[in-house]
């Protein structure tokens, strides 16, 4: 970098997609910002840069809180964060700033952001980052797609990105401080609708780990670790060996995302002793994914069953564990999962669901392919596309106000009084119960049971919208424009002419194209 100029770099990691969080998100948004922002801030001042960091929790001003003459600004973002980081985009751009978006949106929809943006990382490392600072020019007409072969080898410590990790947290409203760490990339599963899928496991450096963890100890007398691998624990007794090390007095407390196939109680019973006290297992479904939760083929209600076993005996040991489900898969038919999933709320009662709709993000995952040649992808707004508040994929053995209703009648059991109290009563510790019960009255119980009832009288009384529902039209229903409006704040006016359509297919014509140009 001799002699290259010096940067006003700014970096923005986008955790929510509205000025106005909920009260989970007021208490949480804090805690959920990512890595790579963290990493790239990191590689930018060792590049002799000058970075002014932000995540955004919902209240911060983007108008106002980055220095007047940036010269380049990274944006990190999620698909349901697409319009606000598009809109912010082209605020800067008219002020003459260079704009780059990375995170899961530029992997999923390069071919919709190349328009709105001078860069796009796919998978990206130093050498894309010094890249990008080295050229720093405006690429109006269409943004450069930049991405590496491989996912980085290894990613800045903690220690090295602390200066960004403490004035994140700083912004929690309560003492409870997730620190972000990740001991691996990639997964070693090959579920079709993963953005993961694709992307081969590879684990980070233990002896970085292990100072990282060192290092955290000296911050905070009890500090909570927020592990971000897609599935923690695939090299199971050496990452568990790298945090006994650095913690022999056990003073620090763990959440994690893992696969029922590696929480044998053998190793539950090792993870609470090191501090685990959440873990996020993955079902999917109760007819696919049996690598993942080691059930193979077994029958629906006999997965369910030892599914839920194998839950129970997790709560045994590790106080807090969240179910993770993906609804209205094609595996899926009648009333049958709705009434499992019901069921296994009985049997487990402690566990708190999570409820993801069928969803098709871009070119995230193979199976988005066959969704798209099978034109089952609707142009829902990217704004919407979080997994809750639309799915994008025409259900293949339901209706869909047999399906919204099948989903408000579930989502209504799974947080009702009674389910919250019995949660409660079967979940040990006041912090989880807590957890769960403001999750419950929070936009992840209550207000899905609103959104989605209120969606599913929609579908009977709005012709417009149903008939967009049923790829008859693809107009954005006004229901949806008003709606981005609204969350949208003061930045809807930033929002570029076209920047709430999309095609849905591009993945599928793309494909296509290279396929020609190939023969």
């Amino acid at each position: 970098m001799a002699g290259a100029k010096k940067l006003r770099i700014g970096i923005l990691d986008i955790v929510t997609r509205s000025p106005n969080p909920s009260l989970y998100g007021r208490i949480m948004n804090g805690n959920l910002a990512s890595i790579m922002p963290q990493a790239i801030g990191v590689w930018c001042e060792a590049a002799g840069h000058d970075v002014t960091f932000i995540c955004y929790t919902g209240v911060e001003s983007l108008a106002t809180d980055f220095p007047d003459d940036m010269d380049i600004i990274f944006i990190g973002a999620f698909t349901q964060s697409a319009q606000l980081a598009y809109a912010v985009s082209n605020f800067f751009r008219k002020r003459g700033v260079v704009t780059v978006l990375g995170g899961p949106h530029a992997r999923c929809y390069p071919e919709d952001a190349h328009q709105y943006f001078d860069y796009i990382l796919g998978l990206t490392d130093e050498t894309v980052i010094n890249d990008v600072l080295a050229d720093c020019a405006p690429h109006q007409s269409k943004g450069w797609y930049i991405s590496a072969r491989t996912q980085p080898i290894q990613l800045p410590g903690v220690r090295e990105r602390w200066k960004f990790i403490s004035a994140t947290l700083a912004k929690t409203l309560t003492n409870f401080k997730m620190i972000p760490m990740i001991a691996s990339l990639g997964c070693p599963y090959t579920c079709s609708f993963c953005i993961d899928s694709e992307i081969k496991y590879q684990p980070l450096d233990f002896d970085l780990i292990r100072e990282d963890l060192k290092f955290i100890l000296s911050k905070f007398r009890r500090p909570v670790v927020g592990w971000h691998d897609p599935n923690f624990g695939v090299r199971f007794d050496e990452i568990l060996s790298v945090i006994e090390r650095a913690d022999p007095e056990r003073r620090m407390r763990f959440v994690a995302e893992s696969s029922l196939s590696l929480l044998s109680e053998e190793r539950c019973s090792r993870l609470a002793a090191a501090g685990f006290e959440a873990v996020l297992p993955g079902i999917e479904s109760w007819y696919d994914m049996g690598a993942k939760s080691k059930t193979g083929a077994k029958r629906a209600a006999d997965k369910m069953r030892q599914i839920s076993d194998h839950v129970n005996m997790i709560m045994r040991h590790i106080p807090y564990v969240q179910t993770n489900f993906v609804m209205g898969l094609d595996c899926d038919q009648g009333p049958e999962p709705f009434e499992l999933t019901k069921e296994f709320l009985d049997r487990t009662p402690g566990a708190f669901p999570a409820y993801s709709l069928f969803s098709a993000f871009g070119r995230a995952a193979p199976l988005n392919l066959e969704l798209q040649k099978a034109d089952r992808v609707l142009r829902f707004p990217f704004h919407f596309l979080n997994n809750n508040q639309a799915m994008n994929v025409k259900p293949l053995h339901y209706s869909w106000p047999e399906f919204y209703s099948r989903l408000v009648d579930l989502t209504k059991y799974s947080f009702s009084m009674k389910s919250i109290v019995r949660r409660a009563g079967a979940t040990s510790g006041w912090t989880p119960k807590w957890m769960n019960a403001v999750r419950a009255v929070s936009s992840e119980g209550f207000g899905r049971i609103k959104y989605h009832s209120m969606l599913r009288d929609r579908l009977e009384t709005d012709k417009p919208l149903r008939a967009f529902f049923e790829r008859e039209t693809e107009t954005i229903p006004q229901f949806y424009g008003d709606r981005v409006r609204e969350e949208l704040g003061s930045f809807w006016e930033h929002l570029p002419r076209g920047a709430l359509e999309h095609d849905q297919n591009a993945y599928l014509k793309k494909s296509a194209n290279a396929g020609l140009a190939a023969q």
